[in-house]
């Protein structure tokens, strides 16, 4: 679970000791037990943020998964254990999710095991009892979610008065979560000459208000994502593939068909496209699991354990509800969609290619998200150069290897020898090669399941320049027309004057202040999908569950059907003309 990095030499005691963690002033028994893990040199994030932490210094670290940011906080935390003294809360770690409570907990309890360190994660979906019987016998850290967190202290059973330290991990996703007043009135609940540690894999304008607002002359550490040395191949292999959303299930489903991964890690951005698309994988025949927080822990548990055991090789989840998984064997890592902020892009990125293995990361973008893939190439300074979802031929070729790959193992373990009386019996009746091609046919229809992908998929890449040119083609005469109808009444009966002269149509869609959208959210999912452009939008209202947008009359409805099935920040889209209540 450790995310501190093992050395491949031969004597780990006699390195511990002259070097590595030993030079960063940690103590001896800390020292033992990571000598005892096989650790011994830090990474950069631990080489810098632990002395800083050690020496009592608040700090903000951004450090994406893989980097080793959870030992750079816990080994320090460690310090600050008197072996023998009454157990009372002198840490508080806060995380998103409960896996990643449970994760670090146990990196905590590995690295203190020689001062008898209590630990105890504190999470919703645990019976609480359990949690109040530790709670009063006891312990130095709590790793808490926020929300149990606030209730533990709003029930007097956490007390945070003795507090040295607080660690805030993964700050960006326990914002995006809704924990920022929580976390407020847990920070608030605590001594004010605590030290304060933030962690955060992107660095939006709200972590930096945390970090005024709670933490007190912070020492700055970013640590890079590993550059790949000119010359050499990336770890990482980056592919985009622009596909329409109609045809995104069936394009995943053909590039996983392509691509074998071993383990795969898919994300999505709600939990209802989370159920549907893993059930869209199942029936393709891979053996997938649905992650999200509507699950509980017992059924959460269940997934990570069938994905570890190999009883799964692919995991579609939520963008928060697979943060802090550790999953050892992965090798793709898909977008389903194309990340909003650059920085998580590079974050889920970030979860293959580790410790010099090879890794594989997909996007599927649809046409409107080149701004988002632009945006992703400025940021990670590479380019993303869209490539062709694989062709039915490109698959039965891929098919027609892993097979014969097979067929090559076998032929050189020697131990088919069992099956030459059938194959010489078949010889006498049908040509050799006839009676190989019947077996490479049964082999393959119990690889693929016999399943049929006869159906090309279209290339969206070049399709919205030709229906630019169509779309504006028919807009110019459509335009001509209504401009005829309006010299003929004065104006057009569908909508009201703009101040511009123009008319419009009032369109109603059904996201608001409440899903964090702002106005340029509702101008980029329009113009994406449908033929407007931004300065065809005319005034935008967003109230605290829906949102009223103006855009020219005449393209309602064609604003409607190009939007039908179209997500706006995460959330599906209803769209339709509005009928002028007032639901404010």
């Amino acid at each position: 679970m450790s995310d501190a990095v093992p050395s491949g030499t031969e004597n780990p005691t006699e390195n511990a000791g002259q070097g590595g963690f030993a030079e960063l002033g940690l103590r001896a028994e800390v020292l033992r037990a990571l000598t005892g893990l096989g650790y011994e040199e830090p990474t950069p994030i631990q080489r810098e943020a632990i002395t800083e932490i050690v020496a009592g210094r608040d700090l903000v670290g951004q450090a994406a998964t893989g980097t080793g940011k959870t030992a750079a906080f816990a080994l320090p935390v460690l310090e600050r254990v008197v072996p023998g003294s009454d157990p009372q809360p002198l840490a508080l770690i806060l995380v998103p999710t409960r896996e990643l409570a449970v994760q670090v907990s146990e990196a905590i309890y590995k690295y203190g095991r020689h001062l008898d360190t209590e630990v105890l994660p504190i999470y919703g979906g645990q019976p609480i009892i359990r949690q109040l019987k530790v709670l009063q016998r006891g312990v130095h850290v709590v790793v808490a979610t926020p929300g149990r967190a606030i209730d533990h202290i709003n029930r007097g059973t956490l007390n945070l008065d003795h507090v040295e330290i607080v660690v805030l991990d993964e700050a960006d996703e326990m914002l995006d979560m809704g924990f920022a007043e929580d976390l407020d009135a847990i920070l608030g609940a605590t001594p004010e000459s605590r030290q304060t540690v933030l962690f955060s894999a992107t660095m939006p304008p709200r972590i930096e208000a945390i970090a005024r607002k709670h933490l007190t002359d912070p020492v700055r550490i970013r640590i890079q994502a590993d550059q790949t040395p000119e010359g050499e191949a990336p770890r990482v292999s980056e592919r985009v593939y622009v596909v329409a959303r109609a045809h995104k299930p069936a394009a995943l489903g053909r590039i996983l068909d392509v691509e074998q991964p071993d383990a795969a890690l898919v994300f999505c951005r709600t939990r209802t496209e989370v159920d549907e698309l893993t059930e869209t994988l199942n029936g393709r025949g891979y053996r997938a699991e649905a992650l999200h927080g509507g699950m509980d822990q017992l059924q959460r548990d269940r997934v990570m354990g069938r994905l570890r055991s190999g009883a799964a090789d692919l995991l579609v989840a939520t963008d928060v509800a697979a943060r802090g998984l550790d999953i050892d064997h992965l090798t793709h890592v898909v977008n389903y969609d194309v990340p909003s902020a650059p920085e998580s892009y590079v974050h889920r990125v970030g979860r293959v290619g580790r410790a010099g293995r090879e890794g594989v990361a997909i996007t599927l973008a649809e046409p409107r998200e080149r701004r988002q893939t632009s945006n992703i190439e400025r940021v990670t300074r590479r380019k993303l150069a869209p490539e062709k979802v694989p062709s039915v031929a490109d698959l039965r070729a891929a098919q027609n290897e892993q097979i014969l790959g097979s067929l090559r193992e076998v032929l050189e373990a020697d131990d088919s020898a069992r099956f030459l009386p059938a194959v010489e019996a078949l010889a006498g009746e049908f040509e050799l090669a006839d009676v190989a091609a019947a077996a490479l046919k049964l082999a393959h229809d119990s690889t693929t399941g016999a399943a049929v992908d006869d159906q090309e998929i279209p290339d969206a890449a070049e399709r919205p320049r030709r229906d630019r040119e169509r779309n504006d083609r028919d807009r110019g005469r459509d335009q001509g027309r209504d401009r005829g109808r309006r010299d003929d009444r004065g104006r057009d009966d569908r909508g009201r004057n703009r101040g511009d002269g123009g008319d419009v149509d009032k369109l109603f869609i059904n996201v608001g202040r409440m899903d964090r959208v702002r106005p340029g959210d509702l101008v980029g999912a329009i113009t994406g999908e449908s033929q407007l452009q931004g300065r065809d939008i005319g005034a935008i209202q967003i109230f605290e569950k829906f949102s009223l947008v103006e855009v020219p009359a005449g393209s309602a409805e064609d604003v409607i059907q190009a939007m039908r099935n179209t997500t706006i920040r995460g959330r599906r889209a209803s769209i339709r003309r509005d009928r002028g209540r007032n639901d404010a």
